[in-house]
């Protein structure tokens, strides 16, 4: 097997060349290691760095102290950015024999011996065994078999990165239900239905065990979805947290769409704009997915770590930022081609929609998608008129 060293933010690792005929060339390695994510991680290392002030602020914490685990470590590429990078203690896990021995090598290379631990050990025992003020899962696939052991070992702050975005998003609807626990729609909104359903799945867990969330950040970027959620203990904090789920229906006539709150609800069949029959999804995460503020401090990070992707990440954490706290966004061009319109620029429509007086915002989930307060037949009236 032949190896190579790569670069990301100020961490040198070392990693397997995998080979380049193989569907996933990744995945077809002994150790994985995907360039693709680097984005993900970029983005870890700034918001993992705003956390980790937010800790020390509280003046209960030393820095020494706070200790992060990267339950899925591979090549250890994403603790070891923690460690060097932001400066806490992280432990990186791996249970597959190739990657325990990369991981530490590549801990040798950053001269980190006394900022980590490695660790050979199935995830699900390590996060049993042991509490983590952050705790980092980024399987490759699904977090789902992972997120009660995740919910029992945080203390302050939850990571969590999915790929399966197909039973996510709802394309792969029984694989979503028997993961989740909820159902998905397949819907021109499909990647925030992924989002939420991630979302809501994280806030039942946390719950078992007396933990209510925050969401901090949260971006669907491509083939994933990536949350990172303030933890926050107690039956109070839990109980108030559960008050953001709910269901969300769809009319797949008429294009609307709107949130009904909490987990044991009577939902009417018809559509309350044209009378066709609804689609449900859920139960799923309604509340906001980000905190401005935060926000704000992960782009401060952004700003002063040498990072390859550092421009594309504080654009899309600035779109996640400015977005409004609707649920379920709209798609211009969806709604264009069924009224066999051409579309406007984006931001011709959202000025259209704020100047009768409605709320209006683009997504960082595409660029033709945007959130409003407007109903959908007034929506379409906005449409069809900046189409003449």
């Amino acid at each position: 097997m032949m190896y190579k060293t790569i670069v990301e933010g100020t961490t040198k690792v070392l990693v397997p060349v995998p080979p380049q005929d193989a569907a996933f060339p990744p995945s077809a390695a002994p150790v994985f290691y995907n360039p693709e994510m680097e984005l993900n991680r970029d983005i870890n290392v700034a918001a993992t760095a705003a956390f980790v002030k937010r800790l020390l602020s509280g003046k209960k914490l030393l820095r020494e102290e706070i200790r992060y685990v990267d339950a899925f470590s591979a090549s250890g590429i994403r603790g070891l950015r923690i460690a060097g990078e932001v400066g806490i203690h992280a432990t990186m896990n791996d249970w597959n024999s190739d990657a325990f021995e990369m991981i530490k090598e590549n801990i040798k290379i950053n001269g980190l011996e006394e900022k980590t631990l490695a660790t050979h050990k199935s995830a699900n025992v390590l996060l049993h065994e042991q509490k983590f003020h952050i705790v980092d899962i980024d399987p490759f696939g699904t977090p789902s078999p992972f997120l009660d052991a995740a919910s029992a070992s945080v203390r302050n702050m939850l990571s969590v990165t999915a790929t399966d975005t197909a039973p996510l998003c709802g394309a792969h609807l029984k694989a979503g239900i028997r993961k989740y626990a909820a159902v998905p729609l397949n819907t021109e909104y499909h990647s925030e239905m992924g989002l939420r359903v991630l979302l809501g799945a994280c806030a039942r867990e946390l719950a078992k065990h007396e933990k209510g969330m925050l969401p901090l950040i949260s971006h669907v970027t491509r083939h994933y979805v990536r949350t990172y959620l303030k933890v926050l203990p107690g039956a109070k904090q839990t109980d108030k947290t559960l008050k953001s789920m709910g269901f969300s229906i769809h009319c797949p006539t008429c294009g609307f769409r709107g949130p009904v709150y909490g987990l044991a609800v009577h939902i009417k069949n018809d559509c309350p704009v044209c009378g066709s029959f609804t689609q449900i999804a859920g139960p799923l995460w309604l509340g906001p997915f980000r905190e401005q503020a935060f926000c704000d401090e992960v782009i401060s990070e952004l700003e002063v770590h040498p990072l390859n992707t550092k421009d594309k990440a504080k654009k899309l954490i600035t779109f996640s930022r400015d977005e409004l706290d609707i649920p379920m966004f709209y798609d211009q061009h969806v709604i264009c081609k069924e009224l066999g319109v051409s579309a406007t620029g984006i931001e011709i429509l959202i000025e259209a929609l704020k100047a009768h007086g409605f709320e209006a915002s683009r997504t960082h989930f595409s660029g033709t998608s945007f959130r409003t307060d407007a109903p959908i037949t007034e929506i379409k009236e906005i449409i069809r008129a900046l189409s003449e």
